[in-house]
């Protein structure tokens, strides 16, 4: 049986759904979806991949906490890798490097809310999630449980309610942002950032994770 949390998000009710090594076949996604991973650390040579979170936008969140020893989750690659379904990510280049390297799949098409943010609000540095909620959509978010043990067999209330917040407002970011990048004149290379983020995923697991190769030096 899967583990269920409910939430009160901007007023609605979500129930969160935490499964053990995969997606169950059964459940459904309607649209885009966004998505978030949660990992031991911040090293995509050391550090494994634990948990991925995915919302349809609508009133559930379902978190996979994955079998890090054999990562065989076909029904969540099926989603990630779905060429039909738009994913939507906060920093999108970690998060498709890491479904790269540990469960193999290449995710596509996608919208990266951190490389939007880049384009249009030029006027800040402060391009995290929580800020960019906190600007655009008026909400506050808490990032408490960021640094905390992913790896953990049993993960607690607190853990699933951060991670499935990390999903719950993607939808909504990207629609004002969207509104923002047409304002601007950059939706077309904002599309085109998008389209290129998996080859620099695979740049960074080949080892240039820190290297501009378009740099002149």
């Amino acid at each position: 049986m899967a583990r269920k949390l409910s939430l009160t998000v901007d007023g609605k009710n979500v129930v969160v759904h935490l499964h053990k090594g995969d997606l169950p076949a059964d459940v459904k996604f309607n649209g885009p979806v966004a998505v978030d991973s949660e990992t031991l650390g911040l090293s995509l040579v050391r550090d494994p991949l634990c948990l991925v979170q995915i919302s349809d936008g609508g009133a559930e969140a379902h978190l996979v906490q994955l079998d890090r020893a054999h990562y065989d989750a076909p029904n969540l690659k099926t989603v990630l890798a779905d060429p039909n379904r738009l994913k939507l990510f906060h920093f999108a280049r970690f998060d498709i490097a890491m479904f790269m390297r540990d469960l193999g799949v290449v995710t596509t098409p996608l919208y990266c809310t951190k490389i939007a943010s880049k384009l249009v609000r030029t006027y800040t540095d402060r391009h995290g999630l929580k800020d960019l909620v906190k600007e655009v959509l008026g909400r506050d978010i808490s990032k408490d449980q960021q640094s905390s043990d992913w790896g953990a067999p049993e993960l607690s209330d607190a853990q699933l309610s951060y991670a499935a917040s990390d999903v719950l407002h993607l939808h909504a970011l990207k629609e004002k942002l969207d509104v923002m990048l047409a304002r601007e004149g950059r939706t077309e290379i904002a599309q085109s950032c998008f389209d290129f983020l998996p080859t620099r995923a695979a740049l960074d697991l080949a080892g240039w994770e820190e290297s501009d190769i378009f740099a002149h030096a």
